[in-house]
């Protein structure tokens, strides 16, 4: 029987392997749908046999998003990044919702993911609260404010203030930090007093070069608008009144007490352990520390802390144990924590309750916590506790070198000594004396060797130098401050309540001259420092996720963090320094590459500017004036000189005055360079052939590092974003972007005509 349907009006069904072509596609979907949920079900099950703390990982998470913030660039990114992680959260309950259904992956991305939004909601709040404005100018004006902190540094000859105070121009309430030169120190200036003086303030200052301190962040999360210098006396229009600023004036008067015994850095040192006061530090001396890797030893942190709280625990345990009474009635550790719990309270209020302090007491205390509980006290679940605390009060302080170092060690210590092989080598035994304590001997070098490795990139990352005997020179120096140096210096302090404390302050006086001339000794040694440039975000970043996955995952499967860690560790080693480097203002100028000498446009009278780019280059060989560079001809304005990389001559014209030029040999010289760099608004007529690096396009940038080879301009500004903290200098109607090389016309320029006054380097014209 023939079809209804003539032939010609058949529908075409095309065929695909044997199926029709839609059946074909709905199997393929069928396919990538039962895919996707045997990925599901396998990373679920893989996280419910892992074993492992998932604790850690919710800080991680809440670290991670006010990481986020800080790098990613405007407000809509953090709004999209907000949605994002909620989004997810909530896919993750919807998706799976049953109970039994993947639990351990439903709650892994749930949990992490709300982390995530709380860290950067924290942190945007964070901001939002504390960070002011900076001022829009430099100015010199006269302040009627009140003290609000008083800092004494007499190894620099002044005194630092904090004043608040409202800035009737402004029509707003200020808070900017002045350093008062020690001559015109008087008494009645301290917390709580309102003054009057005249002042010439500066808005923090941004990074200098890319990867250098960002004091104008540090400023913005401290509510400082302004830092500067007192200009002449200082009126004091009301003294201070009732206990305002009692805890500060107890602290300065330990400290001068303490530094009365003992004279000199050795006393100084003393009086930062006693009291937090580590201003009379001589800065050589601060730079020995530094160098041998012990100047976390001058600021008061976990060590010191734990040292009190372990102490008075101890103390308190064997005295209260001599009570009969007590003993039948209260358990004498629970008794013994409480005791050590208000002397670390008691210390960290004492020495100032900074930030570090106050982390490294919260950290302590839940120590004790858990010694009461009966817990382990020394766990991965205790240090994220710690962490977390840390990072809701005071969310900006994960990008700063204190938190990291702190913590990071803390990991260290705690994930070495979980590990299976430190058990067994540490578990208890037959053994004679010395072989015990020859066993501690070693555990304690291979920590130190271990706390090393885990700080040294955070220290290239934030110092851009490591000290490579650190771990031998902290071996020796913890073990004489913890045991013997404070302990002379609390029984120094107590003995002087009955004027009999000299021996132990000369006891307490040997020990830290020990500790200096360990530190000294230490830094003298051939290749003790090594100057490393900036390793970058990324790099840093690989750095922290292999070193977070070795500490808090168990098993083989922890050893796949050194992936990332040895790649990372590659690509540092790999990666140039950078040829030129140039400062903000244009004002400083370092040129790498040239043997071991680093050459700059200008010395300077301060050595902040040329460490900066000692640091930044890698190199701490000589430093020379480019002007007394033999391949360099410098006229009192301009500096012309070639440089060969890969075979390749680059020639840069370099402004040294902001002095007028004439137009026609400027336009000439700028013409046939490759770079031109000034400290001045350059005319349109100059035209480099690759980049023009005036004031006009360095204050939109920032500082610069340009690394030839790859023609690669690092910027400030490409890590600064919108944040409040950051604001760029006077806009310019041109891309702030290097032209291709070649390029001959210059961007249109807002400066007017300059007029004849020096002659360019006959090279230049």
């Amino acid at each position: 029987m023939g079809s209804l349907i003539p032939h010609a009006e058949m529908p075409a069904i095309p065929f695909e392997g044997g199926q029709p072509a839609d059946d074909a596609a709905l199997q393929r979907t069928r396919r990538k749908r039962s895919d996707l949920s045997s990925l599901a079900t396998a990373a679920d099950g893989w996280l419910g046999a892992a074993g492992f703390d998932r604790g850690p990982w919710l800080t991680v998470a809440f670290a991670g998003g006010i990481a986020a913030w800080f790098i990613l660039a405007s407000p809509w990114q953090w709004l999209g990044l907000m949605s994002a992680l909620a989004l997810a959260a909530i896919a993750a309950l919807a998706l799976w919702r049953e109970r039994d259904e993947r639990a351990h992956l439903r709650l892994a991305v749930a949990g992490m993911a709300l982390a995530a939004l709380l860290g950067t909601a924290a942190i945007w709040t964070r901001s939002d609260m504390v960070g002011a404005r900076a001022l829009e100018r430099p100015a010199v004006t006269v302040i009627d404010g009140r003290i609000l902190k008083r800092e004494e540094q007499p190894a620099q000859g002044r005194v630092r203030l904090t004043l608040a105070y409202r800035d009737a121009a402004a029509g707003t309430a200020r808070k900017v930090r002045v350093n008062l030169p020690a001559e015109r120190d008087a008494p009645g200036i301290s917390e709580g007093a309102v003054v009057r003086l005249r002042a010439r303030l500066m808005p923090p200052a941004p990074p200098m070069l890319p990867g250098s301190y960002d004091f104008a962040r540090a400023a913005w999360f401290q509510g400082l608008a302004a830092t500067g210098s007192v200009l002449g006396p200082v009126e004091i229009i009301a003294p201070a009144t009732g206990d305002a600023g009692w805890v500060a004036r107890q602290q300065r008067r330990l400290a001068n007490h303490v530094m009365a015994q003992l004279p000199g850095s050795s006393g100084a040192i003393a009086a930062a352990f006693a009291s937090g006061h580590r201003g009379g530090i001589a800065e050589s001396d601060e730079s020995a520390m530094r160098d041998s890797g012990l100047t976390h030893l001058l600021s008061i942190s976990g060590l010191h802390v734990s040292a009190v709280i372990a102490a008075t625990y101890a103390l308190a345990i064997r005295i209260l144990a001599l009570w009969p009474w007590l003993v039948l009635r209260v358990r004498l550790p629970v008794a013994a924590a409480m005791a050590g719990a208000m002397a670390g309270v008691g210390y960290t209020l004492l020495t100032g309750a900074e930030v570090p302090t106050v982390r490294s007491c919260i950290g302590a205390l839940l120590v004790l916590f858990a010694m009461v509980l009966g817990r382990e006290p020394l766990s991965l679940r205790m240090v994220a506790v710690g962490g977390a605390a840390v990072l809701m009060l005071w969310p900006e302080s994960l990008v700063g070198a204190s938190f990291q170092m702190s913590f990071a060690a803390v990991l260290a210590i705690v994930t070495l000594h979980q590990s299976a092989p430190v058990r067994r080598f540490l578990a208890p035994r037959e053994e004679r004396w010395p072989a015990r304590q020859g066993r501690r001997f070693v555990m304690l070098l291979i920590t130190g060797i271990v706390i090393e490795l885990a700080l040294m990139p955070i220290v290239l990352f934030h110092f851009h130098r490591a000290g490579l005997y650190g771990a031998f020179a902290n071996v020796l120096a913890i073990p004489l401050v913890t045991f013997i140096a404070m302990p002379l210096i609390a029984l120094a302090l107590m003995l002087d309540v009955a004027g009999l404390g000299a021996p132990a302050w000369w006891a307490a006086g040997q020990s830290l001259d020990a500790l200096l001339w360990l530190a000294r000794w230490t830094a003298g040694q051939a290749g003790a420092v090594k100057l490393m440039p900036d390793m970058g975000r990324g790099i840093f970043a690989l750095f922290v996720a292999g070193g977070l996955w070795l500490a808090l995952w168990r098993g083989r499967i922890r050893l796949l963090g050194l992936v990332p860690v040895l790649g990372a560790t590659l690509l540092l080693a790999t990666k140039p320094a950078p040829d030129i480097l140039i400062s903000g203002d244009g004002r400083h100028v370092g040129i790498a590459g040239e043997g071991g000498r680093l050459l700059v446009l200008r010395e300077g009278r301060s050595d902040y500017a040329r460490e900066n780019l000692q640091e930044l280059a890698g190199m701490s060989g000589e430093v020379v004036p480019l002007a007394n560079w033999s391949k360099a001809q410098c006229s009192r304005d301009f500096c012309s000189l070639p440089l060969v990389r890969d075979g390749r001559e680059w020639w840069l014209l370099i402004g040294r005055s902001r002095e007028r030029v004439e137009e026609r040999a400027l336009a000439t010289a700028c013409e046939r360079a490759d770079i031109v760099i000034a400290n001045r608004w350059l005319p349109r007529s100059c035209a480099p052939r690759w980049l023009k690096a005036d004031r006009a396009f360095l204050g939109q940038s920032g500082g610069l590092a340009i690394t030839l080879s790859s023609g690669r301009v690092d910027k400030v500004a490409d890590t600064q974003g919108d944040h409040g903290w950051w604001r760029a200098g006077e806009r310019t109607p041109y891309p702030v972007r290097p032209r291709p090389y070649g390029t001959t016309t210059g961007p249109p320029a807002e400066v007017p005509t300059p007029a004849v006054r020096t002659t360019l380097p006959a090279s230049a014209r």
